[in-house]
């Protein structure tokens, strides 16, 4: 009889939600098979993890190598080839002067870090995030996570010394403003939280996503981005870049912010960086580094030479397969069929993003108010028909488009393909 999900979920703790009951036996590039032998498009590859898609026989092959030789023995107490390779890899394509990291486990444990980092380097207390922002549910990460409630919910207060500034997403600015407008506003009330609520010289850091991802894929203008940056210079505070879903070609360009041409201070990174292994990654500078003092952070398992292998057959694969030109050339391709879809069903009220890293929102055609629920019973049709989506933004409306960076054009249109049947089948 084949494994049910059903008949496990009383082991398993309902906090981790699931966004379907498959349990799935392998992956193969841009698919996922189930136990039952059924196949999936997988258009999310792991909430933008398997950059090189599923079972990448290169990542699987330097896996497989590693663990020939050494699982693991803590990076605390020795040092590993393939580690020690891979920061100086990472330095090699960070931005700017940045090249000196910290390894970990996850976004969220790259997040407290780097706010860590902050506070020991400048001395100062105090946070500003974003709204529509999402850094992670540990405590520290869940502190300047803003992209909605309920993540908050049952863990207030968070950190004290947090402030929230408002994003140029044009949900959260007023209505009718255009690009640069929203980019003015937000860089006012930027400014503002400087003459009510928080002196700029008790801000440690600002930390924001160069791209919005769980917040709805929002791309700011760069005007906004540059506008924050010059902020950080005049008051001495640090800049900290969430890369973690961003970053890694996903936009086009190794990292977001070269997008904007901008360099953060501390860039932190995650979900691609290892294949699909569990690894994060905290890069600053070395002058910013030199003020975390050996103890002051750390992690039994950061750093694993398992992880570490993996993330350098990625790196080398974006080399030998040409990873962001792709990402330019199937991203732009991306957006035509996306806008192809909204011409063609009413329900779609947006397309926006960058590369690949695209979206779609699903709003009521009579009012352009969000449409959660429409978006639900379409998420429902594309899994009956063998396709695997999720969601983003503050009322669940929003589709996310998280391939493989190194996705073809055939399984592009295979995806458009289903979810465009799967609105028509229903009546949308």
């Amino acid at each position: 009889m084949p494994m049910r999900y059903e008949d496990y979920k009383r082991y398993l703790s309902p906090a981790l939600a699931k966004s379907t009951d498959l349990v799935i036996d392998h992956g193969e590039g841009g698919y996922m098979y189930d136990v039952n032998g059924e196949k999936y498009l997988d258009f999310v590859q792991g909430i933008a993890v398997n950059a090189l898609g599923h079972n990448d026989p290169h990542v699987r092959a330097a896996i497989h190598e590693q663990v020939d030789r050494l699982i693991n023995g803590s990076f605390n107490m020795v040092n590993f080839p393939t580690t020690l390779e891979l920061a100086e890899r990472i330095a090699q394509v960070a931005p700017g002067d940045l090249g000196c990291t910290l390894f970990a486990n996850g976004g969220a444990e790259a997040t407290d870090g780097s706010l860590k980092l902050a506070r020991a380097y400048t001395r100062r207390p105090c946070i500003i995030a974003f709204k529509g922002s999402f850094h992670g549910r540990t405590w520290g990460a869940l502190s300047v996570t803003g992209s909605a409630a309920h993540y908050r919910e049952a863990y207030q207060p968070g950190l004290p010394g947090v402030y929230f500034a408002t994003y140029p997403q044009k949900d959260l600015c007023p209505k009718g403003m255009d690009v640069e407008e929203r980019s003015r506003f937000c860089l006012d009330e930027l400014k503002q939280l400087f003459d009510y609520l928080v002196e700029p010289t008790e801000v440690a850091a600002i930390i924001m996503e160069p791209v919005q991802g769980e917040g709805g894929y929002f791309v700011p203008p760069a005007s906004f981005v540059q506008g924050v940056r010059e902020i950080c210079d005049t008051y001495g505070i640090l800049l900290i870049f969430d890369e973690i879903q961003s970053g890694y070609g996903r936009t086009g360009k190794m990292w977001a912010g070269q997008s904007f041409g901008v360099t953060p201070d501390v860039m932190n990174l995650g979900k691609a960086i290892a294949g699909g292994m569990p690894m994060s990654a905290i890069v600053s500078t070395e002058k910013i580094m030199a003020k975390w003092l050996p103890g002051m952070h750390g992690g039994t398992f950061g750093g694993n030479p398992v992880a570490a292998a993996a993330g350098l057959a990625v790196l080398e694969q974006f080399e030998e397969q040409r990873i962001l030109e792709n990402v330019n050339e199937k991203g732009a391709y991306l957006a035509g069929k996306l806008e192809e879809l909204r011409k063609a069903h009413p329900v779609v009220g947006d397309v926006r993003g960058i590369g690949l890293m695209r979206a779609i929102e699903f709003d009521h055609p009579e009012d352009g108010s969000p449409a959660p629920e429409i978006w639900g019973a379409v998420k429902a049709q594309c899994l009956k028909n063998h396709m695997i989506t999720l969601n983003c933004g503050v009322h669940g409306n929003g589709m996310r488009f998280a391939t493989r960076l190194n996705v073809t054009t055939d399984e592009l249109d295979e995806g458009v393909g289903i979810l465009d049947r799967s609105m028509g089948e229903l009546g949308y």
